[in-house]
C-alpha cells in the first residue's frame, strides 16, 4: 500500500512539537465523544479510540482529564461534525474533517482557506470517492512476518502490512480497528506508535516542484484553522 504514513505522521509532529494547537484539538474532539457516549472509555469504544490516539500524539494527561472533567460537568457547550471536500493546485483532492459550535463561521473559514490558496471548495460527494477510510495502527519491535503471524493467529483480516522505516504498519477496516488492536495487546504490545481511523487516497498523484509550495502552503491554512480536526489529501509529497 505504501502509504508513507510515517512522513505524513513526523511532519504534523515536528509542525506542532512547540505549539498547544494539537492538544486543543484533542481536548474539544475527547469532549465531544465522551459527552455523546459514557465518559468511561470502558464503556464508550469511541471514547476509547481517541485516547488511544491523544496517547500517540503524547496529549499531556491534564488536557484528557480537564475534558473528560468537563464531559461529566453537563457542559452544555455542542459542536457540529462536518466535513467538506475541495480541490488544490493541479487537481489535488483534499478532505477537511472539523468540529464546530459555530457552522457559518466554519464554512467561511474553510471556503476562504481555499480560495486564497490556489484552491477551491468542492460539493459533498466530489472528492470522499476517491478516499478510503482506514484503520492504520503502527508498532516498533516486530518485524512485518512477526505481524502477519499474529494477525493470522488471531484470525483478523486486514488490508496490508507494510514495514516502514522501522516500524510495522498495518491498513485495515475501520471495524477491525480495535480486533488489531487486541492481537497486538494480547501478544503484549501495547504502545502504539500509530492508531488512527484516517481517509487514504486510492490513487496518489505527484506535483511539479514548483507548485509543491502552494499546495502545503494550502494544507497549512487548513490545519491552522481551529475548528478543522484532520486534513487528507492525495499528494505525494515524496518525503
Amino acid at each position: 500500500m505504501g502509504r508513507k504514513w510515517n512522513n505524513i505522521k513526523d511532519k504534523k509532529a515536528a509542525k506542532d512539537a512547540n505549539t498547544s494547537r494539537i492538544y486543543a484539538k484533542f481536548g474539544r474532539e475527547i469532549y465531544v465523544v465522551a459527552r455523546q457516549g459514557e465518559p468511561d472509555p470502558e464503556a464508550n469504544q469511541a471514547l476509547k479510540f481517541t485516547l488511544e490516539r491523544a496517547k500517540t500524539y503524547n496529549v499531556p494527561r491534564h488536557i484528557i482529564d480537564r475534558a473528560i472533567e468537563k464531559a461529566k460537568g453537563g457542559s452544555d457547550e455542542s459542536y457540529d461534525e462536518l466535513r467538506y471536500e475541495g480541490f488544490g493546485p493541479n487537481g489535488s483532492m483534499i478532505i477537511v474533517d472539523a468540529l464546530t459550535n459555530n457552522v457559518n463561521r466554519t464554512a467561511s473559514e474553510v471556503r476562504a482557506a481555499f480560495g486564497k490558496n490556489s484552491g477551491n471548495m468542492g460539493v459533498s460527494g466530489s472528492v470522499a470517492y476517491m478516499f478510503d477510510k482506514t484503520a492504520v495502527i503502527g508498532v516498533e519491535g516486530k518485524n512485518e512476518e512477526e505481524v502477519l503471524e499474529l494477525l493470522m493467529e488471531a484470525d483478523v483480516d486486514v488490508r496490508d502490512v507494510v514495514e516502514e522505516d522501522g516500524q510495522v504498519i498495518v491498513y485495515a477496516e475501520p471495524d477491525q480497528f480495535h480486533a488489531v488492536q487486541e492481537a497486538f495487546k494480547n501478544a503484549g504490545i501495547t504502545e502504539f506508535a500509530v492508531a488512527e481511523l484516517s481517509m487514504l487516497p486510492q490513487n496518489e498523484i505527484t506535483l511539479p516542484e514548483d507548485v509543491i509550495p502552494k499546495f502545503e502552503k494550502l494544507i497549512d491554512a487548513l490545519e491552522d484553522l481551529e475548528d478543522v480536526q484532520q486534513v487528507y489529501h492525495n499528494v505525494d509529497l515524496g518525503e
